[in-house]
């Protein structure tokens, strides 16, 4: 028992900081990350009598997106907590991230004392008016007897499906009174492992499937969510199914499958008859819907139905557990499809895109082509690494290069496309998975935003390895604007910066490279050298992504 329990509480009670550490562990959370804050200490001395270890980061928002890294790589709940104020507004950009990506985070934030609301108190502002847009629950307890329920009710929400972030925070005076012990003792959701979806829409898709021609799968981050990547493998290899992945999907169908369709993705889909879309939305990485042939038939399997319509007409809708169903599916259509010819004809166009890239991954120019620094990182990212982008133009050649072959080892920004989260994500995950190789890619204008954070990583002794596209320019903005106008405005940095220097300065290694031939040799030491890098990689500012996208 700490010094503030024996003071303030009697055997029987706890302090509400300590009563939150408790409902935490209960929910098997084991991390808190945050940013010091005098609002949130009763939190801290709760947490470090219960044993959650506490890591702290430079910046709020770097707590909130380490949180949404537990959270993808574990599927446990990621937890930041944030001073009041200017703390939680901090963290905003984090919680609408993991909005968008449904990730499951609790964020605490501190909160003015109740006692003297409205009197003008230090970071006195109320947070939820701004907060509950982003969330699936927000909540101030009133009493530090309400803290544990409270606190069971946000981790439930978080953790059902949809998963998503919750938010709540405490008031000051609250967390350091006393109430009765709650225990560590609790039954989280799983809304995973329910039976298979029954129906005339089940009905339906078993038709469609059966009958299929040409099918194929798109698969995105609820197949996570929803623990179904095992069944989609087992689903699309037994059923000679092409199947193309985004965001958290990646990795669940492994790159070397032959089911595996990148490159060919947009032939695959809009050749197939029947396209099975699993845990992703038809938003704008699916161009709306018409990633998908004209006359193809949809089938969509999510967790759950999604607030937004469909932008086209969808022939059957399968909302609830993934596995079972995923399962049920493939037993209803009972063996191989006929689609030889059909797996052929989209493995060709695969092959042909793959081999269309080598000119630009042989490219001798310095600074580098993009595509000459992927072919030679690919040499050192190992089968199961995890690897973390945290870019725009740089991150989109990633995303269509890279390759991925162990489910949960892929974390990018997704849909809301903040920068800046990167080295949150990449620490959460080198924590969880110290046996695992962390890789960052970002590029120099995503490092303005949460550079700072190489100092967490030493400070933490976490070892994560960061690539760095460096072509001073905003190139998503500039070549895009220059198109359209002839000029651009607010999209140049400066050029050759030596960001390298920058971690080196904060104690970890530093590699600068202009050359193509001088790249293997600096990712060697920095892959080697036992402490967090920076491979500082200068790319020519005037190549010009194929089509102006995110990540995918």
């Amino acid at each position: 028992m700490s010094a503030t329990d024996e003071t303030t509480t009697t055997s029987a009670e706890l302090h509400g900081g300590r009563l939150i550490a408790r409902r935490l562990k209960a929910y098997g959370v084991s991390k808190l990350f945050t940013l010091s804050g005098g609002h949130i200490f009763s939190i801290f001395d709760g947490c470090k009598e219960e044993g959650i270890d506490i890591v702290d980061v430079r910046h709020e928002q770097t707590a909130v997106f380490a949180a949404e890294g537990w959270a993808k790589v574990t599927r446990e709940p990621g937890v930041a907590a944030l001073t009041a104020g200017p703390g939680v507004t901090n963290g905003l950009s984090g919680i609408g991230g993991a909005l968008m990506n449904n990730s499951p985070i609790l964020v605490l934030g501190g909160r003015a004392p109740q006692m003297r609301w409205g009197m003008g108190s230090l970071q006195e502002i109320d947070h939820l008016p701004f907060v509950d847009p982003l969330v699936k629950f927000s909540g101030t307890p009133m009493s530090t007897a309400e803290i544990p329920g409270m606190v069971d009710k946000a981790l439930d929400i978080s953790l059902s499906s949809p998963s998503g972030p919750t938010f709540l925070d405490f008031p000051m005076d609250y967390v350091f009174q006393a109430a009765p012990d709650c225990g560590t003792d609790a039954t989280p959701p799983t809304p995973w492992a329910g039976p298979a979806i029954e129906g005339a829409d089940m009905d339906r898709a078993i038709e469609l499937l059966k009958n299929a021609e040409r099918p194929a799968v798109m698969a995105g981050t609820n197949l996570w969510w929803g623990r179904g990547e095992v069944e989609l493998l087992k689903f699309c290899e037994e059923l000679g199914i092409p199947a193309a992945v985004n965001g958290m999907a990646r990795g669940s169908i492994p790159a070397d499958s032959e089911i595996f369709r990148s490159r060919a993705r947009s032939a695959t889909l809009q050749g197939a008859d029947v396209a099975l879309v699993i845990g992703v939305p038809m938003d704008f990485r699916l161009g709306f819907g018409a990633s998908f042939g004209e006359d193809t038939k949809l089938i969509v399997l999510d967790v759950a139905k999604p607030e937004r319509a469909h932008p086209r007409q969808v022939e059957a809708e399968l909302y609830g557990a993934m596995p079972a169903t995923l399962a049920a599916l493939r037993e209803a259509v009972g063996g191989r499809l006929d689609t030889a010819d059909w797996l052929a004809s989209t493995a060709a166009v695969e092959a042909e895109k793959r081999a269309a890239e080598q000119e630009e991954m042989n490219d001798p120019r310095g600074p580098l082509h993009p595509m000459r620094l992927y072919k030679e990182l690919a040499q050192f990212i190992d089968r199961d690494a995890i690897v973390v982008v945290d870019a725009g133009d740089f991150g989109s050649y990633a995303g269509r290069v890279i390759d991925s072959y162990v489910p949960g080892s892929w974390l990018d920004p997704g849909p809301y496309g903040c920068l800046g989260a990167g080295p949150g994500q990449a620490l959460a995950a080198k924590i969880a998975h110290p046996e695992r190789q962390v890789v960052l890619i970002l590029g120099d204008g995503a490092f303005g935003f949460s550079g700072m954070e190489f100092d967490t990583l030493v400070r933490h002794g976490v070892q994560v390895v960061g690539v760095m596209g460096n072509n001073g320019i905003w190139a998503l903005e500039k070549h895009p604007m220059e198109y359209l106008y002839g000029y651009s405005v607010a999209a140049d940095l400066q050029p050759e910066l030596h960001y390298e220097k920058v971690v080196e300065a904060l104690g970890g290694h530093g590699e600068y490279v202009t050359q193509p031939q001088d790249l293997r040799p600096a990712l060697e030491r920095a892959f080697s050298c036992g402490k967090p890098a920076l491979v500082n990689v200068l790319t020519d500012p005037t190549v010009v992504y194929p089509r102006r996208s995110n990540l995918a």
